[in-house]
């Protein structure tokens, strides 16, 4: 029997107490972590290896959070969750703008942050963790959305990235046409789990999601 893969985390904080107390604890829980103080370790950390899910601290010197999390999804997809001691909804509406997948502010309790972890696994298919998706092709517009590949090609064929988030919450659309989908019912179709109270995380995702299928976003030919 072989062994199966252990999800990898990439956990970017300058305080190295907070990094250590992570890596030990998702250590302990059958994760492989590699730590960052910094956006400069994270890039060599992604250049040298692969990871399944990214916990960024936003309140760091040089280049914040919010400023890592837009040069990150310049280049990739990889599930990212957000850490920082900002509480207000509007900085949480920035990150998720930005194209974090969740949010977790400080202080918190480890079991929470691993909680989002899993739940980011899940949806994400990360090793480790049985596909949610049956194999599937959608088509609609001229688009086409392939489960399996988790991929979406436009009508002129080029590649288009979507993060996990954005994944979920298409194939949730596509899953259900010709239906009004509420956001209670988004939010468990689309995150597969409850909502934390933080409901305007879906109309941000859905507001993402239009920029990049929609030929005008302000008058959308598809509607939630």
């Amino acid at each position: 029997m072989t062994k199966e893969a252990k999800s990898h985390i990439l956990i970017v904080d300058d305080d190295r107490q907070i990094r250590a107390m992570l890596a030990r604890f998702l250590a302990d829980h059958a994760m492989r972590v590699t730590q960052a103080g910094d956006g400069e370790q994270m890039f060599k950390a992604l250049e040298a290896g692969r990871f399944d899910v990214i916990v960024l601290d936003v309140m760091m010197p040089g280049d914040d959070g919010f400023t890592l999390c837009r040069k990150l999804r310049s280049t990739n997809t990889i599930p990212l969750i957000l850490l920082t001691a900002r509480n207000s909804e509007t900085d949480r509406v920035v990150g998720l703008e930005l194209g974090a997948d969740d949010y977790v502010t400080k202080p918190f309790n480890p079991r929470e942050l691993l909680a989002r972890i899993r739940a980011i696994l899940r949806r994400a298919g990360a090793p480790a963790t049985a596909q949610r998706l049956a194999s599937a092709t959608y088509q609609f517009a001229g688009w086409t959305l392939d489960t399996s590949r988790r991929s979406l090609v436009s009508p002129q064929g080029a590649l288009t990235d979507l993060t996990t988030g954005e994944f979920d919450l298409l194939v949730a659309f596509v899953e259900h046409p010709q239906r009004v989908l509420n956001r209670d019912q988004l939010l468990d179709l689309a995150r597969g789990r409850v909502s934390l109270a933080f409901d305007r995380s879906i109309d941000v995702q859905v507001s993402r999601l239009r920029r990049k299928i929609e030929s005008d976003p302000n008058a959308p030919a598809r509607r939630a």
